[in-house]
């Protein structure tokens, strides 16, 4: 179950929103995503008394409502969604707060906020923020580049030449996100974003080099923030008595959080050029995103092929 505190999102958000704390100052709620699976609109929008348990966002159409009701079913319907503890009220577009509202959450210690933004933009704006912080979440070994623009998640045994590969790539223009440890996110039902840990940010460990700083040796552009997972590249060790298969008929994927993700398995052997291979296989996989599926293109001209000598 994952959750945040109020306090920690009206920090994060006091300036982009133009936040006001009016009542119940410094009150820290928890925003709770109580079922894994579930996302940014789980936890916030527009007040509704079916799901108190939201972060309630009221913009012009909930303040007419109000206005409009009479007093008492004001305070039925106000005071049975402050009871349900929601984490706060949120008054948006700059609108004023009625009075019968702010004094039920003043008697109720309910936190109320105000926002200068439309009521739209702070949903949109919190939702994202939530379902980045809220997301499932786990951790992979390996090396996570920016090949093409595409998020590729390296790995294989210890030993087997990943980092020497990610310099290769980086050297060729291509940026690195994370090294050996890669914190992995599923911010969308089908998305899934790597993240580097703070404290190796920008490094690269190398056998026989030790820990270089990508940044500095190769500049601003050498290194990224985060990306979207879209590829995963396994580096195998030759086995004795084993030969990889020449043409892997069948896609491979691996689930990451409950998300198949395409996976290229590439044979290391003396004189290959990985850097070369794994540009190939993130173009490839490009073309198979687009629609283009080279391996089923061939198997349809075979089979045509064949149709063809029958006729003959």
């Amino acid at each position: 179950m994952q959750e945040i505190g109020l306090v920690q999102l009206f920090e994060d958000h006091r300036d982009k929103l133009e936040l006001s704390w009016e009542v119940a100052l410094g009150t820290n709620r928890r925003i709770v995503l109580k079922e894994s699976g579930n996302y940014g609109a789980d936890v916030v929008g527009h007040m509704n008394l079916i799901h108190p348990e939201r972060l309630q966002v009221i913009g012009p159409a909930e303040v007419t409502w109000l206005n409009r009701i009479s007093s008492s079913q004001f305070a039925h319907q106000v005071g049975a969604l402050v009871a349900a503890q929601p984490p706060a009220l949120i008054v948006a577009d700059n609108l004023p707060v009625p009075d019968t509202l702010q004094q039920i959450c003043q008697d109720t210690q309910t936190p109320l906020l105000t926002s200068a933004k439309p009521c739209s933009a702070v949903i949109d704006l919190l939702r994202i923020y939530l379902s980045r912080r809220l997301a499932d979440t786990t951790s992979a070994h390996g090396v996570f580049m920016d090949v093409l623009g595409m998020g590729v998640l390296i790995t294989g045994d210890s030993g087997v030449g990943k980092s020497e590969l990610a310099l290769e790539l980086i050297s060729r223009g291509h940026g690195l996100v994370a090294d050996d440890v890669v914190e992995l996110a599923r911010i969308a039902p089908t998305t899934i974003e790597g993240r580097c840990p703070g404290m190796l940010q920008d490094y690269l460990e190398v056998r026989g080099l030790g820990l270089l700083n990508i940044r500095t040796i190769f500049g601003e552009t050498a290194s990224r923030r985060k990306m979207k997972l879209k590829l995963i590249v396994y580096l195998q060790k030759p086995v004795s008595g084993t030969d990889a298969p020449r043409l892997p008929l069948d896609a491979q994927t691996q689930e990451i959080l409950g998300v198949p993700i395409r996976k290229v398995v590439i044979p290391v052997a003396a004189g290959r050029n990985l850097a070369v291979l794994l540009e190939a296989a993130v173009r490839n996989t490009i073309l198979q995103l687009r629609g283009i599926d080279s391996m089923q293109e061939f198997i349809s001209r075979q089979q045509k092929a064949l149709v063809l000598d029958e006729d003959l």
